[in-house]
């Protein structure tokens, strides 16, 4: 329990940003897996799920809600899923 008044303000603070965080955090996971069923069923549209893959994860990063190097390892990986399966 906080004892002072900025204490107050801050716990308060902590509540608003942990739901965004998570909220955004739950975003890019939902379209992490959108593109992962579309390469598991071969999708024609694979190209458009990695750019607003990335564009949700990197709006996310921007925000401070996930890890710079995660997102890009992240990425990393899947376009080279997109590229090979686009290739066979």
């Amino acid at each position: 329990m906080a004892n002072h008044k900025s204490a107050e303000k801050r716990a308060r603070q902590s509540i608003k940003r942990k739901a965004r965080n998570s909220q955004k955090k739950a975003m890019v996971k939902t379209f992490e897996k959108n593109l992962i069923k579309g390469l598991e069923a071969k999708s024609k549209d694979l190209p458009e799920l990695l750019k607003v893959y990335t564009q949700k994860a990197m709006a996310a990063t921007s925000k401070g809600a996930l890890r710079k190097e995660t997102v890009s390892r992240k990425i990393g990986r899947l376009s080279a899923r997109v590229h090979q399966a686009l290739n066979k």
